[in-house]
């Protein structure tokens, strides 16, 4: 199967979902959606698949850029997989609009719960748990591909309708303060500077100032910059120095350094 899958990963999950879907499919292309600026894409596979993690209850303003750059497209048939803590709310139902504005039909998109990586609100729970919701997450990854691969057109998954009306407002309300949540982010005295933060940062949103790390303002709270320290040196607001790390346990730094941005800064337009 001629398919090619386009990935927004932070901390692991979803670029390990591509990894295994990859897999099933039979060897699909793997791309970094943060590594593609400013030129479309050029999607050669007859079937394309979104996979990227849910931000806010939503999706994340790096893949709203990215499908963007799509042209209007009839020709393929389109997949995505919203990585998410347990609540998807109705992203894929927002993903599918944004696309039918591309002239683009999203024909299946799949909820999948992951290990919860935001470390604000607490620790992913002990560890069988995560490793757990894991094994739930291969199953169900082996049974979509079974749909994907004979191009299934199927409804988007989504949580209940309280759910998707509330989260939904509440990702409205908050998507245009995303850029500006870094403020919450500072160093402790265990920081060596290392500089793994700048290295995976996937919205090049951290430079190193008198061998610190500062946040510049356009942070899409994929939270690798804290998830990924190895010394625990990165907290945000008072509380995160209580709570485990947490990073996919078969993706290396290696990996997501490789999916990162080369350098500099990007823009983000604050108008989505």
């Amino acid at each position: 199967m001629n398919t090619d899958i386009y990935f927004y990963s932070g901390t692991g999950n979803s670029l390990w979902t591509a990894r295994r879907l990859a897999d099933e499919l039979g060897g699909a292309a793997l791309h970094p959606i943060s590594k593609i600026e400013a030129v479309s894409p050029g999607v050669s596979g007859g079937s394309v698949g979104l996979v990227f993690p849910v931000h806010i209850w939503g999706v994340p303003h790096k893949v709203l850029q990215f499908i963007d750059l799509l042209p209007a497209d009839t020709s393929h048939y389109y997949f995505a997989v919203a990585v998410n803590g347990g609540q998807v709310a109705a992203t894929l139902i927002q993903l599918r609009k944004v696309m039918a504005g591309k002239g683009i039909a999203l024909s299946a998109g799949y909820d999948l719960v992951m290990p919860s990586n935001y470390i604000p609100w607490g620790s992913p729970g002990p560890e069988e748990k995560w490793k757990e919701r894991i094994t739930r997450a291969d199953n169900k990854i082996k049974r979509i591909s079974h749909e994907i691969s004979q191009k299934k057109v199927v409804p988007m998954e989504k949580g209940p309708f309280w759910q998707n009306i509330l989260f939904s407002w509440l990702y409205r309300m908050s998507v245009k303060h995303v850029a500006e949540m870094d403020k919450s982010f500072h160093t402790d005295e265990k920081c060596n500077s290392c500089g793994i933060c700048e290295k995976t940062c996937p919205a090049s949103n951290i430079g190193m100032v008198d061998g610190r790390p500062a946040w510049r303002h356009s942070c899409e709270q994929c939270l690798a910059c804290i998830q990924w320290c190895p010394r625990e040196a990165i907290q945000y607001g008072k509380k995160t120095h209580l709570y485990k790390r947490y990073h996919h346990p078969e993706v290396s730094l290696s990996d997501i350094m490789a999916c990162a941005p080369a350098s500099g800064a990007y823009k983000r337009n604050n108008t989505v």
